[in-house]
Parts: structure tokens; sequence; C-alpha cells
């Protein structure tokens, strides 16, 4: 076994994944990929965003196929031992596995980094075939192809982890990306010694090879082909069983499915279905605890690169999208390099294949509680998005009105808001008043669960604020009114009876026990002016209760 040929690495890494207590079966794809050996269908390239298990297929689909190790004991346990292509390609085929994401010892180069993998190539070839002579000049793709010519029967599986890693490393120019392009064209494409290439990556190759290069692969991203659309991320049973599986193993769970869903559901399929982050679904089941697993396990600069270098263009929706609006957009995943995005719409698109932004319908959004964190933070750190930036600083301010009943303060928050120029706040139906509320309520997020349009009593509540941190604080219901008076608004929390939500009992204790309180928003377009009025629904609940 050599560096790359047949190397002992991908089993390694997948048994690892296997033994884990969430792991979930995706062999299955490796019987729609088995067809396509030795066809011209035969050049496959998934793309999604970083840690939605490209990798551990990667992994899987190398220790499968790899003749260099008997991986039976593994994958006679898996869907694919159902297939009636089992038995013939279960470690039968040498396959070549290159992680692309691997540097060199201080690597500063594009050829550094190219000539390591070429060496490495060029000796396990040497290895595993003494009768073919190999030439000083020999590029890697003459060697393979006299080792063809010496043994017709040998065709190789390729699969090629994070192929467009090296895009994204400081040290490389854009002669050495055609570079690369033209590398990678001369290995694969009308190679006669290729059985199959299976390639990952971030982004589309389309966006980096501008003629015929590489045009032969077949590319698979979340939201253009259905196929493979469910492979990479875990569906929704997925979790439910994932689920299942960490109530039996933990004696005091801490987390619940709902919970799960807020947090990491929200990205799309082309078939429509729901998937969530995969790494974020693991460490929150492991750790039995909610965080940002996936913001934090990698590089998050790109985010704040687009935005504070085309604050203009992003700025308005950005702060729909932060008050849970979907934002129409044309996104072309084929649009997403790194660092040379102008109009809105191509940063939109750079951020939905990098997995900021989640696409479906026609329109872009925030996909779940995750990325949301990450976007209020930004949008208070964040003095370039102006307006926006304002507003979320006053939220502090705005949450601390609503608890004292300083309906006064609230009032000037919110003209505060509605005297900054922009088109957001014309304040044309509730839409646009329910995005300023939001955003003048974001400091809330950090202690409360804010659910918007969320039922209630005999309705649906426009905002309901439950206090998750401290269950003694104060419940909020917020009612918004355009052309009708704050007087209304709180009616109608009554008459609906909203405030039922918080007399939830846990184990015949309350759930909620602080005051539940009423808040009237109005906005009158005729005056242009706001007007609030809080009302005490329920006292807090004595302790002994």
């Amino acid at each position: 076994m050599g560096n790359y040929l047949n190397s002992a690495e991908p089993l390694t890494a997948f048994t690892e994944v296997y033994k884990s207590p969430y792991f979930v079966d995706k062999s299955g794809m490796i019987s729609e990929i088995i067809p396509r050996i030795g066809t011209t269908e035969k050049y496959i390239c998934i793309t999604r965003p970083r840690r939605f298990g490209k990798s551990v297929m990667a992994n899987m689909i190398g220790a499968f196929f790899s003749r260099g190790y008997d991986a039976e004991d593994i994958f006679a346990n898996l869907q694919i031992a159902a297939s009636p292509f089992y038995k013939e390609h279960i470690n039968q085929h040498p396959v070549i596995a290159i992680s692309f994401n691997r540097l060199p010892r201080r690597c500063n180069s594009y050829e550094q980094y190219i000539s390591r993998i070429e060496q490495n190539l060029i000796e396990d070839l040497a290895e595993s075939y003494p009768q073919v002579r190999i030439r000083p000049d020999d590029a890697v793709w003459d060697v393979l192809k006299r080792v063809y010519q010496a043994e017709p029967e040998t065709r190789f599986i390729f699969v090629l982890d994070e192929w467009d890693f090296i895009f994204h490393r400081h040290f490389v120019t854009d002669e050495d990306r055609m570079e690369y392009i033209d590398f990678l064209s001369n290995l694969l494409k009308d190679q006669p010694y290729v059985d199959l290439a299976y390639m990952t990556g971030i982004l589309p190759i389309a966006k980096y090879s501008s003629g015929s290069e590489l045009n032969m692969f077949l590319e698979y991203t979340m939201a253009s082909e259905e196929m493979f659309g469910d492979i990479l991320g875990f569906t929704e049973s997925e979790v439910d069983q994932l689920f299942d599986r960490f109530q039996l193993n933990q004696r005091n769970p801490k987390i619940t499915r709902s919970d799960l869903k807020m947090w990491y559901d929200g990205y799309s399929a082309k078939s429509g279905s729901h998937i969530y982050n995969p790494r974020s679904i693991v460490a929150a089941l492991t750790n039995n605890n909610l965080g940002n697993y996936w913001t934090s396990s990698g590089p998050y600069d790109e985010i704040y690169y687009y935005i504070d270098h085309n604050t203009d263009a992003v700025r308005d929706s950005l702060a729909l999208m932060v008050s849970g609006i979907p934002v129409r957009a044309n996104v072309r995943e084929y649009a997403a390099t790194a660092m040379n995005l102008t109009s809105k719409d191509e940063i939109l698109s750079a951020m939905t294949v990098y997995g900021f932004l989640s696409f479906e319908k026609g329109c872009v959004r925030i996909p779940n509680r995750e990325l949301m964190e990450r976007f209020d933070d930004m949008l208070q750190k964040q003095p370039s998005l102006g307006y926006v930036h304002q507003l979320a600083r006053e939220s502090e301010k705005m949450l601390q009105a609503t608890l004292n009943g300083d309906t006064a303060m609230m009032c000037s928050v919110l003209e505060f808001a509605h005297n900054t120029e922009t088109p957001l706040l014309n304040y044309n139906s509730e839409t646009e008043l329910t995005a300023i509320v939001n955003l003048i309520y974001l400091a809330a997020r950090d202690s409360y669960r804010i659910e918007r349009e969320d039922k209630a009593g005999i309705g649906y509540v426009d905002f309901i604020f439950y206090p998750e941190i401290d269950r003694r604080a104060d419940g909020i219901i917020l009612e918004l009114k355009v052309d009708h008076t704050v007087d209304e608004a709180i009616q109608q929390i009554k008459d609906r009876r909203y405030a039922l939500n918080f007399e939830k009992m846990i184990g015949g204790i309350p759930q909620y026990t602080g005051r539940v309180l009423g808040v009237g928003i109005a906005y009158d377009k005729k005056s242009k002016e706001h007007t609030c009025k809080i009302e005490v629904l329920r006292e807090a609940l004595a302790p002994s209760m």
C-alpha cells in the first residue's frame, strides 16, 4: 500500500466514522456509482459546503473499492451489501485516493504542492508495477498510461477529495490555477486507464474551467441536481433515528428533537427535502449540548469579506434575512470564486455555495439558528453596515425599555429606526415593520427563544419571546399593527388567548414562572407615528408553585 495507490487511509478514516455512536449508513450511494464504472458517465463531481460529509463519503468509496485490503467486515453490515454488484466490486479495484487539502511541509508555492502529489503517486506506481520503466522526466499520466499498456486490464478508480482546496491558498496565482486545471485534465480526461473518477469540492468546476478542460465531469450541487441530493448531509428521518439513539445513550438528555431542527435544519436539496448539517448534529448529540459547531469548525472570514467590501449591495438583504424574511436572488453557483464579487446576486451566490445561506424557490435565507447567531454577531460588530449596525446596537435599549414598561423609550427607538434612510422602512405593510422589530430586539436573542408567527391560543401571534435561559424571567407576547391601534393589538392578544403558551407544565411544574407581558406596537402611515402599549397579562408565579 502506498501514499495514494490502494492506501489504507480511506479505510482507517471510514472505520472511525463507522464505529461512531452516531454513524449514518450512506453506502447505498455506491450502488448508484457502480453502473458508471467504465462508461462515459464515469466522471462525477459532488460539491457541498464545508463539513457536509464530503470526505466521509470519499473515504467510504475508497474503502469499498480498493483492493489493498479486505473491508467486508464493515460493508457486509451496510446497505450496499444488498446490491447485486456487491461481491463483484468490493475491494476489487486499484484505487488512487488523494486528499488535495494536504500541504507539504513549509509549503509556499504551487510548484511545491503539485510536485509532492506527482512524486508520491509516481513512487506508488513504481513500487506496485516494477516492470514498468519510469523515466525522470515522465509526467504522472505518462506513467499511468504505460501501466495500462503493460496491463490493459488494469484501470484505476480515482477518488479525489477537496479538489479546489488549492485555489484558496494565498500563494496561488491565476497562472497556477490554470496549470492546476491542466494537471487534472491531463490526468483524467480521455485517459484509457480511468475506470471511474469521483471528485469532491466546495465550488463547482464550471467556475474555474472556462474551456473544455474538465467538461467531462457531471456536477452535482445541492441546489441544481436531485441525484445524490440526500447523500451529503442528514435527512429528517436520519436525524430522527440519531435522536432516538441519543435518548438511549444519554442518561440525562438536555436537548430535544425540536432543538435540533431549530438549530441545524434549513438547507434544501433539489428534491425539496430538508438537509441538516451533519457535523453539527453529531457534535450536539455527542456533547448533549446545542452550539455553533459548524461555524467554529473552519475559517469564517469569507462572509465578513463579502459584506465588508460590498456593504451597499447586500445591506438591506441582510437586514431582511436577519429578520427571518427570505430575499429573492438569482443564485448562480458558478459565480462563487474567492474574493472577486461585486453584485448582490454574486455575493448571495457565494454565501449560498459556502453554506452561509440556503436557497429554495428562488429565495435565499439564513438557514437556522446556528447561522443566525453568527449573523447577529456580525450585525452588532460591523460598523460598515451603517443603519443596520446602528439598529442592532439599539436592541439592548429596546429590550430593557420593554421589560421596564418604558413605552416612551420604545417609541424613541422605533422613531430612530424609522428616520434612517432606507427603502426597507417604507412601512407599506406589516412585513417591513416585522423586519424592523426583529432588528431592534436583536439583543433579546441572547436570552430568549423568539418565535415569529407562532401557534398560540386560538391563533398565530406575531412574536412570542420565551425566556429559555432563565425560566423565571418575563415572557413577552408582541403584536404589530399598521393603521390600527395598540389597544386593538392588546385586545387581540387577550381575545386569542396567546398567553396560554406560557402555561405549559413539565412534571406538574410551570415551565415559565415570570410575568407575561402583552406588548402592542402600532404605526400610523398618515401621521407617521409609532405608539406602544404594555400590559401585564400574568404576574410572576410564587416560588412554591
